[in-house]
């Protein structure tokens, strides 16, 4: 399977996403690669500085590294216009939308709303959550839905777990933060969320 991370705004998880997501496949069958292909190399960074349990390449290496791989996620540049954002979709099984809840989040997203109708398989992700303000997050949801946006069920907290796995350059669960797990399993079902679009369900 291949999946695609792209954000309309920096400072979204997107790069979290991507690494996390590429984390959960490398508990399943077959070999899993990370392609970063955006400039800032954010999660070629992130493997630099530590150890993640699948492989990392950039975009120009991806051809080559991709022939071996059973399940792929691409980490992308931020800030797609509207046909590289159909060019995304057409090169992957689903393309995943990172978004915070706030207008300005939820702002770059809808103002591409009319390039996303003409999507197949995407979904928005709402990130970066505040624990205090879920009530928030299920309005944005409401408001994507009601534009015929899907949204994943699960929400991705901000949590200071995240921030100490990329320094240490380890998924979220090796980051010793007592947030560790929950923060894992956020993700965890995120990916069983991702399994059920590439069967369809």
């Amino acid at each position: 399977m291949i999946v695609t991370v792209a954000g309309f705004k920096g400072g979204v998880g997107k790069t979290t996403t991507a690494v996390h997501l590429a984390c959960f496949f490398a508990g399943l069958d077959g070999k899993t690669l990370l392609v970063d292909g955006d400039p800032n190399r954010s999660s070629m960074g992130w493997a630099e500085r530590g150890n993640l349990p699948f492989a990392v390449c950039d975009f120009a290496a991806s051809v080559k590294a991709s022939r071996a791989a059973d399940h792929i996620v691409v980490d992308t540049e931020a800030h797609p216009d509207n046909e590289t954002l159909e060019t995304l979709a057409d090169g992957c099984d689903l393309l995943i939308l990172p978004t915070t809840a706030d207008a300005l989040g939820l702002e770059a997203l809808l103002n591409t709303t009319e390039a996303l109708k003409r999507l197949s398989a995407y979904s928005v992700l709402l990130t970066k959550v505040d624990s205090r303000k879920m009530a928030t997050a299920e309005q944005a949801r409401v408001m994507l839905e009601s534009q015929d946006i899907p949204v994943f069920d699960q929400v991705i907290r901000q949590l200071t777990a995240y921030e100490k796995a990329a320094l240490a350059g380890v998924p979220v669960q090796g980051s010793g933060d007592r947030m560790a797990s929950i923060a894992w399993k956020e993700y965890r079902a995120v990916g069983e969320e991702v399994l059920k679009y590439d069967q369809g369900v």
